[in-house]
């Protein structure tokens, strides 16, 4: 690979200079994509399969006719690496370049536009010439938060992954600040991996992955092994760590469409069990995901009669209600809000739905809405002494509220006061100075008039 200095650009020429400069990038080694580096890129890391890439690009045809330039939109242009997103050529060309790298990719059409062209700028069947700077690539987040980030070192095959409940076999090898602390071959059932002592991330990450696929994913607290760390390990508290996961094989559970009724009822209390048992281990994520199964299984079942029919409304009040305790201990309080609405629908008066709903609603500072979910409470049982001690909290930071709005519109009144006395003042020394001005040229105006009078 040489530095390309000064190319030509004069149609046919042009293919003949790129071809004896670089290099043959593609995987077949068939002329399709030949690379000349103009500015050599930072020493170390290169894109990973799925990589969020950031480049800077100028297309030309052969002939130097420029068709398209990131640049004169003074806005570069960004992607997920090999992922079919873009032009053949670009998922080739960007994974062989380093950060910081500018090169031109000379491309056969098959790699390019193909047969067909683009209409107005690229005519049919024509080889064109990319140059590109990378500027920046990380990693592809699995999670609204960041918080797993995948890099893919070998791509997978098929298009196929594990689901909820799919058997999986899996090479694991597990790192911390660069100490290496778990390294084995292990076999577990997608969303208990919490059983074999793999952390969240890995378990959330399956369901995305292909099998033969090897990545490294990146894992915060949250997702590996929190704020109580992992002390066999030797892992502290919040720590991040990174694992190399190979998906060997799988085994795809039933999906929802593909059981009956008999068959999802038959699996829901073991389901349901493995919940609460997460649950009081108090590993909420992991019961989430059980919980989750039980509603997605059930909530367009109707039963064949009525005691089928309450079965089912059961279990789903009852997924509905757990999830929304798991949601409060992990404090996502709208995820509270949505599942206990979910059972006020099937069930106005649930007394534990009203009232996790009112524990949501305090935490979020909604507090003349929480006290209304208190009261209801009340009505559906006079009893509940928490939801009376609740009411009262509720009353007291409505009165917080109101002291505190009172002194913010005091001082905010204080101020405007302050502030158009000020300014009347300054108005009345403008006015003042203007008048004292006025009145000294009217003098001078009345001393010319005299001077011009006959005496």
């Amino acid at each position: 690979m040489t530095t390309d200095q000064d190319l030509s650009m004069d149609g046919q020429s042009a293919r003949a200079v790129l071809a004896a400069k670089g290099i043959d990038v593609t995987p077949d080694k068939d002329q399709g994509v030949i690379k000349v580096v103009k500015r050599q890129g930072l020493d170390g890391d290169r894109p990973m399969i799925g990589d969020r890439v950031t480049v800077h690009y100028t297309g030309k045809l052969l002939t130097g006719k420029k068709f398209d330039c990131s640049r004169d939109r003074k806005e570069p242009f960004s992607f997920n690496v090999g992922k079919g997103q873009v032009l053949k050529a670009w998922d080739i060309g960007v994974l062989s370049m380093q950060r910081g790298e500018v090169c031109t990719f000379l491309c056969k059409p098959e790699y390019a536009y193909g047969a067909a062209g683009n209409p107005n700028k690229i005519p049919p069947c024509s080889s064109v010439v990319f140059e590109m700077e990378l500027l920046k690539f990380e990693g592809e987040a699995l999670t609204d938060d960041g918080g797993i980030i995948r890099r893919i070192k070998v791509k997978g095959d098929g298009y196929t992954n594990p689901n909820d409940g799919a058997s999986v076999d899996v090479r694991l090898q597990g790192s911390c600040g660069g100490r290496l602390f778990d390294c084995r071959d292990v076999s577990f059932i997608v969303g208990e991996g919490e059983d074999k002592g793999i952390p969240l991330g890995v378990d959330r990450a399956l369901d995305k992955m292909q099998r033969g696929e090897c990545c490294l994913l990146y894992l915060k607290p949250k997702y590996g092994f929190g704020s109580e760390g992992k002390p066999e390990c030797k892992i502290g508290p919040d720590k991040d760590v990174v694992y190399e996961v190979t998906l060997k094989d799988f085994q795809r559970a039933k999906e929802s469409w593909e059981m009956d009724l008999s068959e999802k009822l038959d699996l829901v209390g073991d389901v349901k069990n493995k919940g609460n048992q997460y649950f009081k281990a108090g590993r909420y994520y992991q019961a989430v995901i059980q919980y989750q199964r039980i509603i997605s299984w059930l909530e367009m079942e109707c039963g064949s009669g009525i005691e089928q029919q309450k079965r089912i409304q059961d279990y789903i009040v009852t997924a509905h209600l757990n999830l929304a305790l798991c949601f409060l201990r992990i404090k996502e309080f709208s995820q509270v809000v949505d599942n206990c609405n979910k059972v006020i629908e099937l069930d106005k008066s649930n007394e534990k739905a009203l009232y996790r709903r009112g524990e949501a609603r305090l935490l979020r500072n909604e507090f003349s809405l929480a006290m209304a979910d208190f009261q209801q409470v009340l009505q559906v049982n006079s009893s509940n002494r928490a939801a009376r001690a609740q009411i009262s909290i509720c009353q007291s930071k409505i009165k917080e509220h109101h002291e505190q709005d009172k002194k913010t519109y005091a001082n905010m009144f204080q101020k405007f006061a302050e502030r158009d006395a000020k300014t009347r003042r300054t108005k009345r020394r403008r006015d003042d100075s203007e008048r004292s001005g006025l009145n000294g040229e009217v003098g001078i105006k009345r001393r010319r008039r005299s001077q011009d009078c006959l005496s």
